[in-house]
């Protein structure tokens, strides 16, 4: 019996997936429970990716955390215009220490 024989004169190096656009390959170290969070969450719905949900969760804390500080602003921003001019806010400012 022959052995088969291969011609890689066509052939590419390199991964056999190409990377998507919009994702970067990354090596980080997580918690094993927090990691077996992730993979039972998956598991328990019928199957898909855990590093989705991981990047999902990512996603939704960091537009929690921007839409904090956009109501942080936005009240402060209130508070000043409330204040209005300079000359008020001495004012106020004079009741608040006599007070």
């Amino acid at each position: 019996m022959k052995a088969k024989e291969y011609n890689f004169a066509n052939t590419q190096r390199g991964a056999v997936v190409k990377n998507l656009s919009n994702k970067t390959r990354i090596t980080i170290r997580v918690d094993t429970d927090i990691l077996n969070w992730f993979r039972d969450k998956v598991h328990k719905a019928g199957g898909g990716n855990y590093q989705t949900l991981i990047n999902e969760a990512l996603r939704e804390y960091i537009q929690h955390r921007n839409a904090k500080f956009e109501t942080t602003i936005r009240r402060v921003i209130r508070e000043e215009l409330q204040m209005g001019s300079p000359a008020k806010r001495k004012s106020v400012a004079k009741h608040a220490i006599l007070a």
